[in-house]
């Protein structure tokens, strides 16, 4: 049983744009809204809510006071970006209302959070987060403001003891990781492309938080050309377990859609049939250690037509309590809106026709030859101690 799902939703995130080329596209997250609605997913038992934009009290519990003064003033005249702040960059240009659009998505994922937490939903979802590059005093990917770590730090604010982040975007979660690189309530957890082949070259398996905090970081950085079963075979080999030893009192996951064999930006090969098949690991995994608290956010995703409504739509049913069938059919609204929009054709199914079935690392053994499972094992070994999960 699901329980009560809110959505976060502002028409106005779509001002979040960097402009005509470059690859964080805003139309990836009206047209995965416009499909959200095709299907319902908009009515009850969901709640569609707007969140207020994060104030300067909120943002300074990650950010720093002059970054955020350089980004209101590059937000005010572009041409004052600052680049020693990682603005006005080839990744971060600077655009009007910079500040204000940033703050907006980082609002969305802290009333998500004070939602969850106060218990008006059992899990919220906000799509147009999981911008997990920010760091305390810059911009970095595509990221301006981080509302992952800011929606962690809320929750920390409000009472939650621990919190568990798994982040399953191609890239690796450096933004939240250096957040709560300190602190022990955080367990930051990060499936990658291996950071030899994809930015931020950050997420080796030996990161595994400060003095004090050993332990609160895991990440597997997978090879690059990793597919569904590779990548399924990761995940369960590492996040149940580490959940399970944590115990945390909510789960925040970020669900970048990169990972997808058509995104031009890495190097995975993982279909929607298996981002989905994680979405309802995160759920289950919710349900079964922390009475269903769960924040679930986007992240990354570059085919933003074919790859991103699509998972994110499936996220949004699996919240719901109303998850889609793989083999359904697309409403033919949409794709004429899709076709509008963008002048593509629209996918016809939620579904990539895979299988998503993988080896459980736990009985199929470990192939010493194979570079996954090497990935997986360097992971237990300098992670799994900390949590007394290994000898």
């Amino acid at each position: 049983m699901s329980g009560r799902a809110q959505l976060m939703w502002d028409e106005a995130v779509t001002g979040y744009d960097f402009g005509s080329g470059h690859p964080m596209d805003p139309v990836r997250l009206a047209l995965t809204m416009r499909l959200v609605e095709a299907y319902g997913l908009h009515r009850a038992p969901v709640q569609v809510t707007a969140a207020k934009p994060a104030g300067l009290s909120t943002l300074r519990l990650v950010h720093r006071q002059d970054y955020i003064e350089a980004v209101q003033r590059a937000s005010a005249d572009p041409k004052a970006a600052e680049a020693e702040y990682g603005l006005g960059t080839e990744d971060d240009p600077a655009f009007a209302g910079m500040h204000e659009a940033s703050a907006l998505i980082a609002g969305q994922s802290v009333g998500a959070a004070e939602a969850v937490w106060r218990g008006e939903a059992l899990h919220a979802v906000n799509f147009t987060g999981g911008l997990h590059h920010a760091m305390p005093g810059g911009a970095a990917g595509f990221c301006i403001y981080n509302d992952a770590a800011l929606a962690i730090a809320r929750l920390l604010e409000l009472g939650a003891r621990r919190v568990v982040y798994v982040d399953v975007d191609v890239h690796h979660g450096d933004g939240v990781q250096a957040a709560f690189w300190e602190d022990p309530r955080v367990l930051t957890i990060s499936l990658h492309e291996h950071p030899r082949t994809l930015f931020p070259q950050t997420g080796w398996p030996e990161e595994t938080g400060a003095e004090g905090a050993e332990g609160s970081a895991a990440n597997v950085a997978l090879p690059a050309g990793t597919g569904d079963e590779g990548w399924l075979r990761a995940f369960h080999a590492v996040v149940p377990e580490l959940v399970a030893g944590f115990a945390p009192d909510v789960i925040v996951t970020q669900h970048g859609a990169d990972t997808h064999f058509e995104d031009p930006l890495a190097h995975l090969a993982v279909s929607v049939d298996a981002q989905r098949a994680v979405a309802e690991t995160c759920h289950r995994l919710a349900h079964e250690h922390c009475e269903g608290r769960w924040v679930a956010l986007g992240g990354g995703g570059y085919a933003v037509v074919d790859v991103v409504p699509r998972t994110w739509t499936h996220l949004v049913a699996i919240a719901a309590g109303q998850p889609l069938e793989p083999a359904t059919d697309i409403p033919e609204e949409w794709r004429q809106q899709v076709y509008r929009l963008t002048r593509q054709p629209g996918p016809r199914r939620m579904t990539d026709g895979r299988d998503p079935v993988f080896r459980d690392f736990a009985d199929s053994g470990y192939d010493p030859a194979d570079r996954l499972d090497q990935a997986i094992l360097a992971t237990r070994r300098a992670v799994f101690p900390a949590h007394g999960l290994l000898p």
